[in-house]
């Protein structure tokens, strides 16, 4: 029997694995090197930035407000490297903005895809802001160095727990793979790349105790650079996905 692919968490929800949501993932948003799009814009965050609007992602955050997460293949298109780098140039130099990120989903799903990219990217005066969740980068133990030759790349890794419990109650996955975001740290530094972390410390969803204890994992790592605390902004699709997995925040 074919497996469902995962939608939202309900109460009561039964864990994944997120390397096999991962594959699965990919097997719908990603076709040789191209992969799956839905808009090319710029924004104003970080200062300006031209953005790539991809889909599919390997986790499933109560909290996430990305429309397409739970239907690949429902939407976008499918578009290669060099159509993608080529809008995000393009995009950024009309509105004048120094730097392009690929957001929506996880973006180091279709490994292939996104290093293409990267070669074109790379050396044209541009910084590129890479966000990711960690999986897939704390699961290849190669990931982190084939990143390492790309110039212009910052990391910023978005952790959603500070313990196992937490990352299995706020994005459905095992929590014995957890850790995974915190290896992707420890790969990026031990590959010298520019990057920060990140990590949903809204006190609403993460306790004290656990912020403290991710905070001082960190350090323990030797990670003592910005530690950047989000906020769960309450968007539509965030609710929704909230109050089916029995989350209130209001």
């Amino acid at each position: 029997m074919k497996t469902a692919y995962p939608g939202y968490l309900k109460k009561g929800f039964q864990s994944y694995d997120p390397i096999e949501l991962m594959r699965l993932t990919e097997d719908r948003v990603c076709r040789r090197e191209a992969r799956k799009y839905t808009d090319f814009y710029c924004v104003g965050v970080y200062g300006g930035i031209s953005i790539g609007y991809l889909v599919g992602c390997c986790l499933r955050c109560v909290f996430c407000w990305v429309e397409s997460r739970d239907f690949p293949d429902r939407y976008g298109q499918f578009y290669t490297p060099d159509e993608v780098a080529g809008r995000l140039i393009a995009n950024a130099r009309k509105r004048q903005v120094s730097k392009l990120r690929i957001s929506g989903g996880e973006p180091t799903l279709g490994k292939e895809h996104l290093l293409r990219v990267l070669d074109r990217v790379d050396g044209h005066g541009f910084t590129f802001i890479l966000e990711t969740n960690g999986v897939p980068l704390g699961h290849d133990p190669d990931y982190a160095w084939a990143l390492a030759k790309y110039r212009d790349v910052h990391v910023r890794v978005s952790l959603k727990a500070g313990s196992a419990a937490g990352f299995e109650a706020r994005t459905g996955a095992r929590g014995e793979y957890w850790e995974l975001p915190l290896r992707a740290i420890e790969r990026l530094m031990t590959a010298g790349i520019s990057f920060h972390a990140a990590a949903m410390t809204d006190p609403r969803l993460m306790p004290a105790e656990e912020r403290r204890g991710l905070v001082c994992r960190l350090r323990e790592m030797g990670y003592k650079d910005y530690f950047e605390q989000e906020q769960c902004d309450l968007y539509k699709t965030s609710v929704l996905r909230l109050r089916a997995a029995g989350f209130e925040l209001f």
